[in-house]
C-alpha cells in the first residue's frame, strides 16, 4: 500500500456532469420504468415525543438540489462478463468511475428472479491526508462473496435467494467522494476519489437489471456502512415509493467529538458536502450523527433502519477516529437510543460488547441477549415484526 503522508493540495479536478443532464436522462428513465410505484407516506407515532416533520414531497429534494444525483444516468459499463451465476460490470478508465489509483471500477449483479433486491456496499478503510489505509482495487473484492449475508445458502443467510447488486469499495472516501489530487506535485493526477461516480454508475446498473423490485435492502459494512448513509438518498430516488430496509453494520456515521475541524476537513477533502442538507444545523455531525439520521428517516417514511455495532469498535473508534473504545461507546449508546426514541416503529439496534469490527461478512451466529445476528436480520426482513427488537450487552465500563 502506498503511503503519501500529507498530499500536496493542488486544485481539485472534479469530473462533473450537470445536474440538468441527470434530470433529463435519468429521471425520464425512472418515470417510464417505475411510474406505477406508490409514493404514499405513513407517519410514525413518536411515542409522546414532539411529532416529526412530514416526509418531503420528493424525498431528499434538498440533496438533489445540492447535486448528489449529478452522476446518475451518465455512465455505462464498458464490459460485462459472466462469472458463475453473476455478472461483473466494468467501467472504462478515464472520465467516470475509477478506483483510488486510476484502475477500473467493477461491480457485480446476481439475478435470482426475486422481487427483493439486496444492494450491498463493501467496506475497507478510508483515505485522507496523513492516513492512507483503504481498499485500493475493486478486483480484490471480486468475485461476489459467497459467505455471510451474501450467502445463497438459506441456513447461512436470511437473505438467501434475493437478487443482489454488489458494490466493491475502492475510492477511500466512503462511497461518496468526488475529488482528485496530484499528491507528488509533478502536475499529474495520481489519486482519484471517485466514490460518487462509482456509486451512481452501480445504481444505474442495478436499475437497468432490477427495474421494479417490491423491496430494497440496502446493506453496508464498515466504510460501506458509512457509504449506506450516502447511498440512501440515491436509492430512494432510483426506486421511489419502494420500501428500503437499511442494515448498517459498523458505520452509522460517528465522527470525532469536539473536533469540527477534523470532521469538516474530511468532508472537504472528499468533496462530499452535498450529502449534508445545508438547511439543517449540525447535519455534519460533531461526534453523534443523530441529527443526520433523524433527518434522513423524516425524508421518506418507507425507510427502516437497523444498526449493528460493537460497543468499543477498535477500527472506527481507535484506528480512524483516535478516540478509543470507551469514548466511542459513550457516543454510540446515546446516539442509538435517541434515534430509536424519535423513530420507534422504524429503528432497532444490535450492540455487542467488545472491540471487534463488523458482523455481516462471515458467520451470522454472533449473539446478544440470546439473539443471533441471523435471527435479528431475519426478524427485520422476514418478520414477524414483533420479533425484531433492540438488543444490547451491558456497558463495557461502569457508569
Amino acid at each position: 500500500m502506498k503511503n503519501y503522508g500529507i498530499p500536496v493540495q493542488t486544485p481539485i479536478t472534479n469530473v462533473k456532469k450537470s445536474v440538468s443532464r441527470f434530470r433529463g436522462v435519468f429521471t425520464a428513465g425512472i418515470a417510464m420504468l417505475l411510474g406505477a410505484c406508490s409514493s404514499g407516506s405513513n407517519n410514525d407515532d413518536n411515542g409522546g415525543l414532539p411529532p416529526s416533520p412530514p416526509p418531503a414531497a420528493v424525498p431528499f429534494q434538498e440533496l438533489i438540489d445540492q447535486g448528489v444525483t449529478r452522476y446518475m444516468g451518465v455512465y455505462s459499463p464498458s464490459t460485462t462478463i459472466e462469472v458463475g451465476n453473476t455478472l461483473e460490470h466494468t467501467f472504462g478508465v478515464g472520465d467516470g468511475p475509477l478506483c483510488l489509483y486510476g484502475t477500473p471500477y467493477t461491480m457485480a449483479t446476481r439475478d435470482s428472479g426475486s422481487e427483493d433486491l439486496l444492494i450491498f456496499l463493501q467496506g475497507g478503510g478510508a483515505c485522507w491526508p496523513g492516513l492512507f489505509a483503504c481498499n485500493e482495487y475493486a478486483g480484490d473484492q471480486l468475485p461476489l462473496p459467497s459467505g455471510g449475508l451474501l450467502s445463497e445458502d438459506a441456513s447461512e443467510s436470511p437473505l438467501a435467494g434475493m437478487s443482489v447488486a454488489y458494490l466493491p469499495y475502492c475510492d477511500g472516501g466512503l462511497h461518496s467522494s468526488d475529488a482528485e489530487y496530484d499528491t507528488s506535485g509533478d502536475g499529474d493526477i495520481d489519486v482519484y476519489h471517485r466514490g460518487l461516480q462509482n456509486l451512481s454508475a452501480s445504481l444505474d446498473v442495478a436499475l437497468v437489471t432490477f427495474p421494479a423490485p417490491k423491496r430494497v435492502i440496502l446493506a453496508g459494512v464498515s466504510g460501506g456502512g458509512y457509504g449506506a448513509l450516502f447511498a440512501l438518498p440515491l436509492v430512494s430516488q432510483a426506486y421511489p415509493g419502494v420500501p428500503i430496509e437499511v442494515i448498517n453494520d459498523s458505520g452509522i456515521g460517528i465522527t470525532k467529538p469536539g473536533d469540527a475541524e477534523f470532521n469538516d476537513d474530511k468532508v472537504a477533502y472528499w468533496n462530499s458536502s452535498a450529502f449534508f442538507p445545508d438547511s439543517v444545523e449540525g447535519a455534519i455531525p460533531d461526534g453523534p450523527p443523530t441529527i443526520l439520521l433523524n433527518w434522513q428517516l423524516q425524508q421518506d417514511s418507507h425507510i427502516r433502519l437497523g444498526m449493528l455495532s460493537y460497543l468499543e469498535d477498535f477500527v472506527i473508534g481507535t484506528a480512524f477516529l483516535n478516540i478509543g473504545g470507551p469514548a466511542f461507546e459513550s457516543i454510540l449508546r446515546p446516539t442509538v437510543a435517541d434515534v430509536q426514541a424519535a423513530n420507534p416503529d422504524r429503528v432497532r439496534s444490535f450492540l455487542r460488547a467488545g472491540s471487534d469490527h463488523t458482523f455481516l461478512g462471515g458467520s451470522l451466529s454472533t449473539s446478544v441477549q440470546g439473539v443471533s445476528v441471523f435471527e435479528w436480520v431475519d426478524a427485520m426482513i422476514n418478520g414477524p415484526t414483533e420479533n425484531w427488537r433492540s438488543v444490547a450487552d451491558a456497558p463495557t465500563t461502569a457508569e
